[in-house]
């Protein structure tokens, strides 16, 4: 990756999120009082003083334990300190030096990564002296600051860009961010680790262990994905406390951004209704969609139309999967994963086609024909379009490469966008 990397470590509860969150500068990783809330490393883009980098934040280090989870925790932020160009590894001076801020100093050091101690939630500075009892870690001065309300980030901010490596020449191809999303449990943080590569994402067999979206970059066939894992939706009544609440408020913000949505099903439960909701929402917001139906290994006795029959009696309720591509995979043995990635590629492409005018009106003169809208008595109904091309062939609409201007009995229907764009135009 060109692009230089940041990450933030330390043990929990020391506001590690908060500090990514106060860095770029939007609420992106979810905060709660309650210790152990993170749990995956959680890549954003920031930039400061013209210098562009991907911050990560990471699950708070618990040394010495036992616990699966914390295990797992422990291997994604040792990983997020082998990529780190640079480390921040953030303490509590409300709490002082702790025996696991040791233990991790000294992992730290055996690193060799250029280590930035930040001492947080000094929030009484330039009065504040708290932060000096961190010396004793050995990594240097450690510098104050209250992530909370943004006291000396920018100082910190300074130093941090003054240890990332030199700007890369190297240009980016355009980003296609991809969000995997579907009900809990369906194995999306499965998928997400086999199409990497790598484990990621932490994977348990509980409900509900992505809290964040997760974004991580990858580069196929010369284009650059970003795969957004996401928490699992549950119906809204369903959905029990604050950090859930975010966690699919996140969601909902990653499909918002996406490009191309996988809609991940478990083929040992169905589809859902909740699964057509998800799907549905995408689908308005605009997204590309593919149905990936995961655990197929599971099935048994399958027959030669199993998928064929299935996928007949879910577009006969959702008229709207009848062009969406399905694609039956495993994430635990790998079956037909990677056609995914030929997947988006093509449902991007095809996401950014223009519809010529001449077929919207063959479109909309086949559905006059079949359904007629109300006219007036004694008055023949008659549609047209109206082109988002200006005369001189640039897009007047770039946002929307399929919204047209529909005209039915003379009645223009146009979206809001289209009549701010007018009102604009004659001010």
């Amino acid at each position: 990756m060109s692009t230089p990397t940041v990450a933030i470590v330390g043990r929990p509860n020391v506001g590690k999120s908060t500090l990514f969150n106060r860095i770029i500068g939007r609420r992106e990783a979810i905060v709660d009082a309650r210790p152990g809330v993170t749990r995956d490393r959680h890549f954003a883009d920031a930039e400061w003083n013209g210098r562009r980098f991907w911050l990560v934040d990471t699950g708070g280090l618990v040394p010495n334990s036992g616990d699966v989870l914390n295990r797992a925790i422990r291997t994604q932020v040792e990983a997020a300190i082998a990529e780190g160009d640079v480390v921040l590894f953030v303490v509590d001076v409300i709490d002082g030096v702790t025996a696991a801020d040791v233990e991790i100093a000294q992992d730290l050091r055996r690193a060799g990564r250029p280590v930035l101690l930040v001492a947080n939630k000094a929030d009484q500075l330039p009065n504040d002296q708290r932060h000096l009892v961190f010396y004793e870690l050995g990594l240097g001065d450690p510098l104050p600051v209250s992530a909370a309300i943004g006291k000396s980030s920018g100082d910190l901010l300074d130093r941090v860009a003054a240890l990332l490596p030199a700007a890369s020449t190297d240009e980016d191809s355009e980003t296609i961010p991809v969000a995997v999303v579907g009900r809990p449990n369906v194995g999306k943080s499965s998928i997400v680790n086999r199409l990497l590569g790598q484990e990621r994402v932490v994977v348990a067999a509980e409900p509900g262990t992505t809290r964040d979206a997760i974004d991580t970059p990858l580069e196929y066939q010369g284009h650059r994905l970003v795969l957004i894992d996401t928490a699992g939706l549950r119906k809204r009544s369903r959905v029990e406390d604050e950090i859930e609440f975010y966690s699919t408020l996140r969601t909902a913000r990653a499909v918002e951004r996406a490009q191309v949505c996988i809609i991940v099903v478990d083929a040992t439960d169905g589809m859902h209704a909740q699964d057509l909701k998800i799907a549905n929402d995408a689908w308005e917001r605009g997204a590309g969609l593919i149905i990936a139906v995961n655990k197929w290994d599971l099935i048994e006795e399958k027959e030669t139309n199993t998928a064929v029959d299935g996928e007949e009696v879910l577009k006969a309720k959702a008229p709207f999967l009848e062009y969406i591509p399905f694609v039956y995979v495993s994430a635990k043995t790998g079956q037909r994963v990677t056609r995914l990635l030929d997947l988006i590629l093509t449902v991007a492409e095809e996401r950014e086609k223009r519809v010529p005018t001449a077929e919207v009106n063959r479109v909309l003169e086949s559905l006059l024909q079949r359904q007629q809208p109300p006219q007036p008595v004694g008055e023949p109904p008659h549609g047209e379009t109206r082109p988002t091309h200006g005369g001189n062939g640039e897009r007047s609409r770039e946002d929307d490469p399929f919204a047209r201007d529909v005209t039915v009995d003379g009645i223009a229907e146009q979206d809001e966008r289209d009549q701010s764009i007018d009102a604009s135009a004659k001010n």
